[in-house]
């Protein structure tokens, strides 16, 4: 007789088998974990580990980063468990008090550590969908151009972009949402052909305007971008696809990407060099919650669909980042998300160290107020996963208060002899050393392409002061705090150092080096060679966190920026023509809002201030465009201011520069993977310079570059 097995039958052995393997798996892990080794096993059970992730860190398999992550979980588990079972003593109330604050820290730390290596198990890479060939097939769409307080000079770049995205004429509005209602804002859109819409108060800020346009349009979809972001003629047919074939998709998310540098970029000279802090999520992190359903509505770049939007009250009004709420609301309702990571559009970057840390603050505020009122690990309608990543991503903005204890828990011992981890140095050293060490092995596999390994400290360390009370607060009262626009498009016109935003960082700083001195006295006091060896651990320790420190004063220092547009590099063949009737054919460098850089193919001066007319020939078309020499390079570069341009010409020139997303895929995600060695001499490089900047600070007595306050921010 043969035993036949239905399909049901199967699946659910193979669902048993799936648990069992688990099972033992989970059983192995706490085996290897929790047994006890002394410090030369520790060591050499760590190198074997080590050796393995380095080993296997370069191959291309997508399961190595799994493995990676696993070792590394591993040796951060045995860290973790040693830390809690064996190294937490109560020798007096300061080092119990001081000790547990520190392994608090750490427990966080880990926790981030695990949520973070799932979060990013199985990128998923999206690639966007075609449409139907017939394009009355295709959905009505309204364009949605938030602004409050931002320039014309920032904004008609968006609006006119959107202008000439390509979609059907018939199916597509373009609306600028202007809560400052303003008159020459209006004439523009007339101008233009955009309708202009407004309300009679500014209440819930750019979610409450975005919810009072939903009211006066009745497009299928809405597509958002901040008014400083210029959307490319590709977005839509990018980013629609993808509705068509999932009824149930609500939100299609693309990246933000920035073509002028942010604070960190320009004040620490590492635009284009080093990834700034938002490529980590939206070329890693977003990419990964989509593998998981979990992609985050980020207020601009994305398109949602009308009719979800509305089930769950339009976007959210509760909380600060209203973007990511929205994002729960809609998951919650049962409906899916998608993230496709290839840039279409392009914004500005905040322009001062205080603009940029006053918008991580709001953001901060928002996703505890979240966490507060809405937390993902409660109610119904997520998925496990999907509360794993939103519990992450939350998470993450509460890293102000353990940042600041790891730049202060050496200071314990050398100012008060205080033990904060019961141990010996050389068992901390082999139970510590191992647990950073295949973390950042790992994350340098992982991340490496998008966020530079000790860069992140760096950033960290200077937002963390300024978020520990906002975070905080808003876990107590999450109805605290208001919504603030970020300035952007301003100048500074002279090198200054903030020493306002500094501030804390100097009493950190001043704090590290008294125990820096207060160390070398009890080195030379010291009568066993295990309190030696206690003193050099925390020596090493405080004398990284002035590294760091350092890193972040070299940020406070702000280095000029008076363009008032931003060039952005770009190499197309154009036509320069000359007054004489001289038709020169050349090649565009890079552009801007308000001129060009041009290379002639064969070398002929030109003088400054002659007016010439730069051709450009982009899809088939050529326009020409009024200009002036204003810079004759070499013999063959030249650069180009524009005349006065009528809103055709204008149109014409954003359509062949800004909204071509071949520009921003070829800038966006081009870093060198990075290394351990590359990154540990940039941060030190930088750390210097930030000694460098205080000293003359100091030296002139509050002046820098004859100014100590920026001077008032002009548009660009």
């Amino acid at each position: 007789m043969r035993l036949s097995i239905r399909p049901e039958g199967s699946q659910a052995l193979a669902r048993i088998a799936l648990a069992a393997l688990v099972l033992v798996g989970v059983l192995l892990i706490a085996f290897v974990v929790t047994v006890p080794l002394n410090v030369a096993q520790q060591l050499l059970f760590s190198l074997a580990v080590f050796v393995i992730g380095l080993c296997l860190r370069r191959a291309s398999n997508r399961i190595v980063p799994l493995v990676l992550m696993g070792l590394s979980l591993v040796m951060s588990s045995r860290y973790m468990w040693w830390r809690l079972t064996e190294t937490m003593g109560m020798g007096s109330l300061v080092d119990l008090t001081l000790g547990f604050g520190l392994v608090m820290a750490e427990v966080y730390a880990f926790v981030v550590l695990v949520l973070g290596y799932f979060q990013v198990a199985w990128p998923l890479h999206r690639r966007s969908l075609p449409l139907p060939e017939d394009q009355s097939q295709w959905p009505t769409v309204d364009v949605f151009i938030p602004t409050y307080n931002e320039p014309l000079s920032v904004v008609r770049t968006t609006i006119l972009a959107a202008t000439v995205m390509d979609w059907p004429a018939g199916k597509l509005k373009i609306h600028l949402l202007d809560d400052g209602r303003r008159e020459e804002f209006r004439q523009f859109c007339e101008e233009v052909g955009v309708n202009y819409v407004t309300r009679t108060n500014n209440n819930h800020a750019k979610a409450g305007n975005i919810n009072a346009a939903l009211k006066k349009s009745d497009g299928e979809y809405v597509a958002i971008f901040d008014c400083d972001h210029v959307p490319t003629r590709s977005f839509l047919q990018m980013s629609m696809g993808w509705f068509l074939h999932d009824s149930r998709l609500a939100v299609v998310q693309t990246p933000h990407y920035f073509f002028s540098a942010d604070p960190f970029e320009r004040n620490l000279g590492t635009f284009g060099k080093v990834p700034n802090e938002g490529e980590l999520f939206y070329g890693l992190l977003q990419d990964g919650n989509d593998a998981w359903d979990a992609t985050f509505f980020c207020g601009s770049c994305a398109v949602i669909k009308r009719a979800p939007l509305e089930e769950v009250g339009g976007v959210a009004v509760e909380t600060v980042t209203e973007d990511a709420h929205t994002a729960i609301r809609l998951h919650r309702a049962g409906y899916r998300s998608a993230y496709i990571p290839v840039p279409q559009a392009a914004g500005l970057a905040t322009e001062s160290l205080s603009a940029h840390v006053g918008q991580r603050t709001r953001w901060a505020r928002g996703m505890a107020q979240i966490f507060r009122v809405d937390n993902p690990m409660l109610g119904r309608g997520l998925s496990l996963v999907q509360r794993i990543c939103y519990t992450n991503a939350m998470l993450h903005f509460f890293y102000g208060l353990p940042r600041i204890i790891f730049l202060t828990a050496p200071l314990a011992f050398l100012f008060f002899g205080a033990h904060v981890i019961h141990a010996s140095a050389l068992m901390i050293f082999a139970y510590a050393l191992p647990h950073l060490a295949q973390a950042s092995l790992t994350n340098l596999r992982i991340q490496g392409a998008h966020r530079h390994l000790l860069w992140n400290e760096v950033y960290e360390t200077a937002l963390a002061w300024y978020i520990l009370r906002p975070t905080l607060m808003a876990v107590i009262n999450p109805r605290l705090g208001k919504f603030n626009v970020t300035a952007k498009g301003g100048l500074v016109h002279k090198s200054y150092f903030d020493a306002q935003i500094a501030r804390p960082y100097l009493l950190l700083l001043l704090l590290n080096l008294v125990g820096v001195v207060a160390g070398i006295v009890r080195l030379v006091l010291a009568d066993s060679s295990g309190e030696v060896n206690t003193i050099w651990l925390n020596l090493g320790w405080t004398l990284y966190n002035m590294i760091m420190l350092g890193a972040v004063i070299a940020t406070c220092s702000e280095q000029r920026q008076i363009r008032r547009a931003h060039r952005v590099p770009l190499e197309m063949k154009a036509v320069l023509h000359l007054p004489d009737g001289q038709a020169l054919p050349c090649s565009t460098v890079d552009f801007s809002t308000g001129g060009m850089a041009i290379r002639l193919d064969q070398p002929q001066p030109v003088q400054p201030d002659t007016a010439v007319e730069i051709e450009l020939r982009h899809r088939q078309r050529s326009h020409r465009l009024p200009a002036v020499v204003r810079h004759d390079r070499d013999a063959q570069g030249l650069s180009l201011q524009f005349g006065e341009l009528s809103v055709e010409q204008e149109r014409w020139l954003i359509a062949s520069t800004f909204a071509r997303a071949d520009i921003w895929v070829s800038l966006w995600g081009r870093h060198e993977r990075d290394t351990f060695l590359r990154s540990l001499s940039d941060v030190l490089r930088a750390s210097l310079r930030g000694f460098h900047r205080l000293g003359r600070f100091v030296i002139t007595r509050g002046r820098y570059d004859g100014q100590s306050q920026p001077a008032p921010g002009e548009t660009a």
